[in-house]
This record gives structure tokens, sequence and C-alpha cells, in this order.
């Protein structure tokens, strides 16, 4: 293995415009290459050092997916169950229907929101943190935004379609989080330390810091292409309230922390010492591609060409089509700050990548560097 170009690629972005970045690769448990390229802090001139704490956003779907998941294993829920069995609020919903000249109407909604439709994003919500409901929740609960007040708060909502017929991104996986709350009866944050990010010793994972966590908070930036420069911008606008652990976007995590519960998916959900999180059958579930005749049209994200999309992860299908080196079944997420994860069970491979620059360059910046990847291996 030479991963001299993979080195190579991080100083190009670096030295383009994104402040920092590092990558860690792990191939049957062990770690084979990890580097870091530039600046922690642009303005003070601070390189990029080890185990900083970012925000991963979206990443976070992995993990919130992860622990629905495992009540599904224990019976606790079925994936074709309606969420108004556990969420009752949710029991009738009215959906958006667009006329002809535009004209936008409320109807019932005909098929219920199932537990699989918040995996899937076909729920039929949006990703609008300004609705009137929201706005509401945040000034009732006086800025604090409980999981599960937010989801009673969302059901207010009509849906943007009926739920099933379409592909789109959104809150879907908030939801679920509150979803699993519900079901399991423990709050979100302590579900996951104690199921997940505890067992496998990820000391710097969670939706809330300790003074000593604070001061590794590595600074985040947005590119700002009117300036020409990347600038601070500090804020997870997604964190929407003092109490609200975002199942979406919430989850402030490290490189090193991440890379450990990715591999413990890569290994089919065993971690290399022995700590289960799910079932290797549960891990194929996760990632199948369960998007349909109806929904796959909406999956369309160029930089998504030759990917489905499992249980909140993008999952290989077609090479010929993504022109990926990597093979199908590989599968993953990213965040808004520009981190991804790479899990190959077939192959024993896991990459996590770290950056926190909004405004990240994804399309160019992950599939370049997951080709990258599997040509150095």
């Amino acid at each position: 293995m030479d991963f001299k170009p993979l080195a190579l690629f991080l100083d190009r972005i670096t030295a383009w415009r994104i402040p920092w970045a590092e990558v860690l690769v792990m191939h049957r448990n062990e770690t084979v290459f990890r580097y870091r390229s530039g600046m922690l802090d642009l303005e003070a001139g601070t390189p990029i050092d080890e185990d900083r704490i970012i925000n991963i956003y979206s990443m976070t779907k992995i993990m919130t997916c992860v622990a629905a998941l495992q009540l599904v294993e224990r019976g606790a829920m079925l994936l074709n169950d309606p969420i108004s069995l556990y969420l009752p609020e949710y029991a009738e919903m009215s959906v958006k229907q667009r006329g002809e000249d535009g004209e936008v109407t409320l109807a019932k909604a005909e098929r219920p929101i199932t537990v699989r439709d918040l995996f899937t994003m076909t729920a039929g919500f949006s990703y609008d943190l300004s609705v009137p409901s929201i706005r509401e929740v945040i000034e009732t609960t006086a800025g604090k935004v409980p999981t599960r007040a937010f989801a009673e708060a969302l059901a207010k909502e009509p849906l943007q379609f009926e739920p099933g017929t379409h592909w789109n991104y959104s809150l879907c996986h908030d939801v679920l989080a509150a979803l699993v709350e519900v079901v399991d009866g423990r709050r979100f944050g302590v579900y996951i330390q104690e199921e997940i990010t505890g067992p496998l010793e990820m000391r710097d994972t969670g939706f809330d810091l300790s003074a000593e966590q604070r001061g590794k908070m590595a600074p985040q930036y947005f590119y700002d292409d009117a300036l020409g420069k990347a600038i601070r911008h500090d804020n997870n606008g997604y964190r929407i309230g003092t109490e609200y652990e975002s199942g979406g976007a919430g989850l402030l995590s490290t490189v090193s922390d991440y890379a450990l519960f990715l591999n413990a998916l890569t290994n089919r959900g065993t971690s290399p010492a022995g700590v289960r999180i799910l079932a290797p059958a549960t891990v194929g579930l996760m990632l199948a591609d369960h998007l349909t005749p109806a929904t796959r049209p909406d999956y369309n994200w160029e930089h998504m060409k030759g990917y489905g999309y499992g249980l909140g992860v993008r999952t290989h299908i077609s090479k010929e089509e993504s022109g990926s080196l990597s093979p199908v079944g590989e599968f993953g997420w990213a965040g808004a700050a520009g981190c991804m994860a790479i899990i190959d069970p077939a192959n024993e491979l896991t990459v996590m990548y770290g950056q926190h620059m909004l405004n990240n360059q994804e399309p160019y910046v992950h599939t370049r560097l997951r080709n990258i990847v599997y040509a150095c291996i």
C-alpha cells in the first residue's frame, strides 16, 4: 500500500480553499494510514493537530439509524409499523397538493408514515426548520426544544407528498431519534451513550461537550466565494434548542472516535474488541438499496450516480454508473462541513475523512478521495 497520492491530495485541497483536512484509513482493523494537512485556525496560523472535535452533521444519521435498528432487532418495533403506534401525533397527516394553476390545497394522507419511511427519507418531510410549528416550539420551550417536543411540533406541518411516493432529504432522522426515545424510554443522547458510544469507548462523541472537550473544539469555517477566502462560522444551524439532540445533524465527534464506530459496521456490526452494535444480517439490511421505482428518480444528486439509498446511507450499486473504484456494497454518508465515511465490509476497509468547512465542496472532494484511497490499496 502506498498512500503518498492521498497525502498529496489533502495537501492540494488545503492549499486550494479548505482550511484543513484529515484522513484515517483502517484495513483489517489496523490503522494503515493517517494524515492531516492545513490550518486548524486560519487567523492564528495554527496547524491542525490530533483529535480535534468537529460537527459531523449528517454523519449523525448513520448512528441514529444504528440506534433505531437495534430496537428493530429487539422486536420493539418493525420497519413496516406506522409511526403513529409510537408517536400518536402522526396518526392523521395532511398532504400538500398542487393544482394545475399552482394553487396549493391540503388533503388527508391516504397512507400512514411508516418506520421504514423515516429511515429511507420517504415520509414526506422537508428540511425547513423555519416553519411555524418549529418557531412555535422554540418559543414555548424557552429555547430548549427537547427532541420529543420537536417531533410533536413537526407533526403539525403538512407533508410535501404522500408517504412512500418520493425520496426527499429531510428531517426524517430527527423524528427517528424521537421514535427511539419513545420506544426505548431513555433520552436519545443517553441511549446513544449507553448502547453505542460507551461500549465502543468513543469518549469524545456526543451532543454536548464538557468544559475540557470545549477546549478541543475545532473552529468551523465557511468559504465565502465573494471574498475568496474561508471565514469563521462556528454555529451549528441544526442545533435549534439547548436540549435538542438532532438525530439528523447534531453529533460532535473526532476522526479517531467516529472511525471506531464506522469500523464496527465494516466488521458487520461487531468491533475488534467484540462489542456488537448490530447483527450481520441487520448491517446487510442497512446497506441494501431501498429505493423503489417511484422514489429512485428523486435520488438524483450528481455525485451519487451509481449509488442507491439504504437505511440512512448511500450504498454502491453500479460501478458502471458511478465510475467509482470502490466495490459494489461499499456504503456510508457525509456531513455538511465535509466529513465522509467509507464503510467496505468486503475489503475490510474503513475510511474516516474529516474537515470543518461549510460550503464543503463535497461533490469534488469526496468522489476523488474515494478513488484515490482504492488506488492506493
